[in-house]
């Protein structure tokens, strides 16, 4: 078999980067060990954070540290044999989140943020997905005034720097909007910008049928056997079927990036966030209409298709280690509280892995070293947000085109000695 591009990885980065690639008149096959979206695509909280601007960054607050240091919060949690493996890129992630570094940062990645709502409707259109889509926005909650009043403070700082929107929200307006919720609460903010999607795997399986239609390909392969071949059209990496050859590869594989990249030389310091979710029924006469963060402890609740999705905070541990749910323990005992949930409606908690750099931006572009390989991994928190605008800018960065934004900020050789 050969093809123009094979994609590596189908997650909402691979598949998107596959549809304008096929767009722009190449031929693309989609490779993946699974289906689309089945890995870290399928179980975020199914926001588009338009509000975004500010990667999450690592806290310098001495009392929050204190508090993650403890090990028992829902927002963070860490495993202590990895600590070893991790210290080096938390140091470097750490510094990046300093005040004047993650100023400078958000300049930087605002660019991304402000074309995600665009390129997603975009795709959305394009798929006939629009049945999946919200574009009310997503609620915090706040169980004190200080952290409501924090809370307003920083919106009205992003409203003004990077033009986002923005409502306060009384605590009787929060009774009248969610009846339901059960907890004494301070007031809420709501983002109006942003958009959530009602099953983030459908909308990705929408937007895999689209890249089919346009003649793509998804097959089944494991990205890690792939080779530079010095004699031929570039590159070749095994399937069930036989070998796949293509003149370019873009890497999208998220946190299962470096099983290529290393092998071909490059050494991204990526870490993961490893992540949690469970759905749950809802008792009888209860009903929740809004995505809502309860700020203070670090959960999200979020009503999806297949039921309440709750999801927790970020877990620092290697990539492969065992699942060890214990912040979605601790999120269900306060979430029940906070709302009426019922019986949970999955054999067990699902585990995804967010790909993580330490400058909280992620890697795009051309590999310096290497003709035809191309890169487009490390979103973090926002790869559902981002693997639209990713997708349309790598495709045009490809092709030749002026991208429709300046991708230089998350050029590789930022990395790379």
């Amino acid at each position: 078999m050969k093809t123009d591009v094979v994609v590596l990885g189908a997650g909402i980065v691979g598949i998107s980067s596959a549809i304008h690639l096929a767009r722009l008149g190449k031929s693309v096959v989609l490779l993946d060990r699974r289906g689309a979206g089945e890995e870290t695509s399928y179980g975020n909280a199914g926001l588009i954070q338009r509000e975004g601007v500010f990667p999450y960054g690592f806290p310098h607050n001495f009392g929050a540290l204190f508090r993650y240091a403890l090990n028992n919060t829902i927002d963070a949690s860490y495993h202590f044999r990895a600590l070893p493996s991790l210290v080096p890129f938390l140091a470097r992630y750490w510094w990046h989140s300093g005040f004047t570094q993650h100023q400078k940062i958000a300049h930087l990645y605002a660019p991304l943020i402000e074309h995600s709502i665009a390129e997603h409707q975009d795709l959305i259109d394009a798929s006939g997905a629009g049945d999946l889509i919200r574009k009310d926005g997503w609620m915090k909650v706040f169980r004190t005034e200080k952290e409501r009043d924090a809370a307003y403070k920083d919106a009205e700082r992003l409203s003004a720097g990077f033009g986002v929107n923005h409502q306060k929200l009384s605590t009787s307006e929060l009774k009248t909007i969610e009846p339901s919720i059960q907890a004494e609460l301070a007031g809420g903010l709501r983002w109006t910008d942003p958009w959530s999607i009602r099953d983030p795997h459908s909308l990705n399986k929408a937007y895999l049928a689209y890249f089919q239609s346009l003649g793509g390909r998804l097959v089944s392969g494991d990205a890690a056997t792939l080779e530079h071949i010095l004699e031929g059209p570039g590159w070749r990496v095994a399937t069930p079927d036989g070998p796949l050859e293509a003149r370019e590869v873009v890497v999208a594989l998220g946190p299962w990036a470096d099983t290529v990249t290393r092998k071909l030389g490059y050494h991204f310091p990526l870490a993961v966030k490893r992540g949690y979710h469970m759905h749950y029924g809802i008792r009888e006469g209860a009903q929740l209409n809004n995505w809502v963060l309860d700020a203070e402890k670090g959960y999200f609740l979020a009503p999806m298709l297949r039921g309440i999705r709750l999801t927790s905070g970020a877990e620092f541990a290697l990539r492969d280690a065992p699942k060890t749910p214990v912040q979605l323990t601790r999120a269900e005992r306060v979430a029940r509280e906070f709302f009426p949930l019922a019986e949970r409606r999955d054999e067990e908690p699902w585990m995804g892995a967010r790909p993580c750099t330490p400058d909280m931006m992620p890697v795009i572009g051309k590999a310096p070293r290497h003709e035809g390989l191309w890169f487009a991994f490390g979103h973090a928190h926002h790869g559902m947000t981002l693997g639209p605008v990713t997708g349309r800018a790598l495709a045009q960065a490809m092709t030749g085109e002026k991208p429709v934004i300046d991708i230089t900020p998350y050029r590789p050789e930022r990395f790379l000695a």
